[in-house]
């Protein structure tokens, strides 16, 4: 009995403090595990994909932004009531995505694209505004944890480079819903254009694809470079706190320096999966150009890296010398 007191009041305590935060967490979990039952009770497919695999990864990969993003906010100062509205606009920005997701699934269709009737299309018009919404709160955070000092140092700028690489991939993600040659060939030719968009370069969606995300197999994807850029935040906000535990030869510039590095890796790992779906090559079967400059980045950042520990330690050794 104490110990379920004692989360009850671990619960409500954090309810208090942040209440989007425990909202936004609560919401995409809820959609996240209605997603997982469709997944085990509905055997139908759409683009040659599980029925609730889209709203099953929508509701996780929205919501861990949402989550990350209240967070941020929380090292806003003096903005009380903007960075309030904030949080609660990124709740709700989230659940249109996992719901809007989770409708389109229920009712046998693609979440995007879909312009075929005024139902869908203005389902897939409030879900870009959702997601638009998200894009200019990232936008408005960073400026505003520009202004913060937040400490350490490392940390700080986790956080902000974080939010820069992915909002470019968000916009990347944009380029998705453009109109492919194919269909504006049929609209030209008094078709219509039912369908606006598509994840795939070159092949039509719905083909072979990688087991859980479906990224194509066949094709390019402008999936690929959005999911990496987008979830570089949370790996440059990892980096920062682990940076702030150690090593000790590292002192604050260095592990800011080794920030910088990781997060112009992160945003030239995200520019050269860009142009490799642009090409219409699958992740799965990278061609030579595409190795060289992924060869060329690990090599890059390598040496960065190596050469701020170096520092870091040459600069030791010179305070331990009388």
């Amino acid at each position: 009995m104490a110990e379920v007191s004692g989360l009850r009041a671990l619960v409500r305590r954090t309810w208090v403090v942040n209440r989007p935060l425990v909202a936004v967490g609560a919401v995409s979990g809820l959609i996240t595990v209605g997603a997982l039952v469709g997944l085990a009770v509905d055997p139908r497919e759409i683009t040659g994909q599980p029925a609730w695999a889209k709203p099953a990864r929508f509701a996780f990969s929205f919501g861990l932004y949402g989550v990350t993003l209240i967070w941020l906010l929380t090292f806003v100062r003096g903005h009380d009531r903007l960075v309030r509205v904030m949080s609660w606009a990124a709740v709700v920005s989230v659940a249109i995505e996992g719901a809007g997701a989770s409708w389109a699934a229920a009712a046998g269709t693609t979440s995007h694209f879909n312009f075929s009737s005024v139902t869908t299309g203005t389902r897939i018009i409030v879900m870009l505004v959702a997601s638009l919404t998200l894009v200019l709160m990232g936008v408005v955070t960073v400026g505003l944890l520009l202004r913060e000092r937040v400490e350490p140092p490392a940390l700080a700028w986790a956080m902000r480079l974080g939010l820069v690489v992915t909002i470019t991939s968000m916009v990347v993600a944009y380029l998705m819903v453009r109109p492919t040659p194919a269909q504006e060939i049929a609209a030209d030719r008094g078709h219509g254009m039912p369908i606006i968009g598509a994840h795939t370069v070159g092949p039509p969606d719905g083909g072979p694809g990688m087991p859980i995300t479906n990224f194509s197999t066949a094709g390019g994807d402008w999936r690929v470079p959005h999911f990496v850029g987008v979830h570089s935040l949370q790996v440059l906000c990892l980096l920062g706190l682990l940076l702030t535990l150690g090593p000790r030869t590292l002192g604050p510039r260095h592990r800011t320096a080794l920030v910088w590095i990781a997060a112009g890796a992160c945003l030239a790992l995200t520019g050269i999966l860009t142009w490799q779906a642009h090409r219409g090559r699958p992740l799965t079967s990278p061609d030579t150009a595409t190795v060289a400059m992924l060869a060329v980045l690990v090599i890059a950042a390598a040496a960065a890296g190596a050469a701020v520990f170096l520092h870091a330690r040459g600069s030791q050794r010179a305070v331990g010398d009388p």
